[in-house]
């Protein structure tokens, strides 16, 4: 899939075959990063994809994502929609209702679903917590996965799921499932590239794995910010700064006849 560019069809003919990787980056740096790194899909905030993304990614397969609440009615999906595929994308996530779905995908437009514990919509599953831990809350899972299916969806993200259920449900749905925290029985493994980093402050959830420790270096940056800061004031208070070879200097003779037109002005 690096060779080029993928399309949907590109990615659902890889179902089964091998798992994908997919993060979630928020700036050009590190869309890049995950450019050069090899990794399949990218999901983005749809202010992110300008020219330079796709410059800093030329070969990801990009899913902006629709947040939940910014847009209410299914016109106001599509519309969104739209532009974020002319401005770069591959596909578009949506969490929104089946029936918004639905019309998207009438529009030909390739939507990723949500299933499982979905974050906009964890207050009717109890909060932020495992979704599908008993047999009925399993086959409401599945339930949702086959609606996305019917409603014409290519792809859903099945969120903290126990392994058995999203790998089950996987193997029985046309859908191209990306696990994030479900497992490996998934199509894809999804992580946001901030935990993958360690540059979140907060809590950690218990399906991300920290493979850097960006908060440390941040924190040492901010120390080198403020050292730098307190030496520049330091400088001005003692007049080491500026120096000479910092300013601009003008021939003696042009400066004796600017000081004298200055006196009898």
């Amino acid at each position: 899939m690096k060779n080029q560019r993928p399309t949907v069809a590109d990615v659902l003919a890889l179902k089964g075959r091998r798992q994908l990787t997919m993060l979630r980056v928020e700036t050009l740096e590190e869309a890049q990063a995950a450019e050069c790194a090899g990794v399949d899909m990218l999901s983005v905030p749809p202010s992110l994809l300008t020219p330079e993304f796709r410059d800093a990614a030329p070969s990801v397969f990009a899913v902006p994502g629709l947040e939940y609440g910014d847009f209410v009615t299914a016109e106001e999906y599509i519309r969104a929609a739209f532009k974020a595929l002319r401005a770069g994308g591959d596909a578009v996530y949506c969490a929104a209702s089946v029936a918004t779905v639905r019309s998207m995908r009438n529009e030909g437009i390739p939507v990723c679903g949500h299933v499982g514990l979905i974050p906009s919509q964890a207050t009717w599953t109890g909060g932020f917590k495992a979704v599908g831990k008993t047999a009925e809350s399993a086959f409401e899972v599945w339930r949702q996965t086959k609606a996305l299916e019917d409603a014409g969806a290519f792809a859903a993200e099945i969120e903290v799921v126990p392994v058995p259920i999203a790998t089950a449900i996987s193997e029985r749905t046309s859908l191209f499932m990306i696990s994030m925290g479900a497992g490996v029985g998934c199509d894809a493994q999804y992580l946001f590239a901030q935990d993958v980093l360690g540059s979140n402050r907060g809590h950690y959830p218990r399906h991300a794995k920290v493979y850097r420790n960006f908060s440390a270096e941040y924190d040492r940056l901010q120390q080198e910010r403020v050292t730098a800061f307190a030496e520049f004031v330091s400088d001005v208070q003692s007049q080491v700064y500026p120096g000479p070879e910092h300013t601009v200097g003008i021939p003696q003779d042009e400066l004796n006849r600017f000081l004298k037109e200055l006196s009898s002005s």
